[in-house]
């Protein structure tokens, strides 16, 4: 005979499992049904967004761009298709008028929280894309015109690529050209920086270069692209310099590329009036900055070096603050005492 309490325990064992597997919405059934939808979710959303972009999207170059199998993506054009998101005409994909009103909406996602990494917190240039890519299938699309108002509804990204307005509209910028297409000796002001490949987009920003930083072309070959900024000569391969756009200046700017000279190349002891704060210094970190005093007419100087040389301290307005030497190297002073 089965012990009465021993059966009871069973019991109550069995109940708390069945609560702790399918209670609603918080049980392990719902949320492993939770993520597996939301993995096939996102799986379509990318797919809209590459076929979107893609000139000739294929099966190849989607199960590329998602990383899954061709037999995985053709489960996901089905899904397209029952949805009436996707047509197929012979071997072209073709957007829907909804499939292309819903690519747009995960574009404008992705791009304003991009802006919003850029202008409201400390991320890295490098982790925007992939920060942007994981938030932009888990905003609602209140969320996204909500952020658009914080950000002021900005019709740029922080690479240039135009923002999708509510209603699907983009601003785009005046006609740009390849870097490599310039005259030799041409000026020209950088407008887009294509932010994929990742690898790519990381060789790019440590070259230091940023939207609205002006160049000049000097030399075209078929090994590499030489050509100057106020930071210095550059050369890259050709492929690299390919992701980067620039508009050519009407007429030579008035100004010169070089503006003094980096902050982090005085010596300590040695005072410079502070010229200006680099356009890659952005939102958080540049109001910080601004509110410790390093603003254009500021006397900095470099008064102490840490043990290991990294950061430097400096006096500015009777205060000592730190600075690391990637972040001095973006803030220009004066060339002479």
């Amino acid at each position: 005979m089965v012990d009465p309490l021993f059966a009871l325990l069973i019991a109550a064992a069995v109940t708390a499992l069945g609560i702790t597997i399918f209670r609603p919405e918080r049980g392990l059934f719902w949320k492993w049904q939770h993520t597996r939808e939301m993995s096939e979710r996102v799986l379509r959303e990318d797919a809209l967004k590459h076929i979107y972009h893609a000139k000739n999207a294929s099966v190849e170059s989607l199960a590329g761009a998602l990383s899954i199998s061709t037999n995985e993506v053709a489960d996901v054009i089905e899904g397209l298709q029952s949805l009436e998101l996707l047509e197929i005409e012979g071997t072209n994909f073709k957007l829907t008028s909804d499939g292309r009103d819903y690519a747009l909406r995960i574009i404008r996602a992705h791009r304003l929280y991009e802006r919003y990494l850029a202008e409201e917190t400390g991320y890295a240039e490098v982790n925007w894309h992939e920060k942007a890519h994981q938030l932009e299938h888990e905003l609602s699309p209140e969320d996204v015109d909500a952020l658009a108002q914080k950000l002021g509804n900005p019709t740029h990204d922080p690479h240039g690529d135009p923002i999708p307005t509510a209603d699907g509209k983009m601003i785009y910028a005046e006609t740009r050209t390849e870097l490599a297409n310039l005259d030799l000796d041409a000026r020209a002001r950088i407008v887009h920086l294509e932010d994929e490949p990742d690898a790519v987009y990381a060789q790019l920003v440590a070259e230091g270069l940023h939207i609205g930083q002006e160049i000049r072309l000097l030399e075209v070959t078929p090994q590499r692209i030489r050509f100057e900024t106020g930071e210095g000569e550059h050369l890259l391969a050709p492929i690299l310099a390919a992701n980067i756009s620039v508009i050519p200046f009407a007429e030579e700017p008035e100004k010169e590329l070089a503006i003094g000279l980096p902050l982090s190349n005085l010596e300590i002891g040695e005072e410079r009036e502070v010229i200006a704060l680099s356009p890659r210094i952005r939102g958080a970190e540049r109001r910080r900055l601004m509110d410790l005093g390093i603003l254009p007419g500021t006397m900095i100087e470099a008064e102490l070096e840490s043990a290991g040389g990294d950061p430097i301290a400096y006096r500015v307005r009777g205060a000592v603050i730190a600075l690391r030497k990637d972040q001095a190297a973006m803030i220009s002073v004066s060339t002479e005492a």
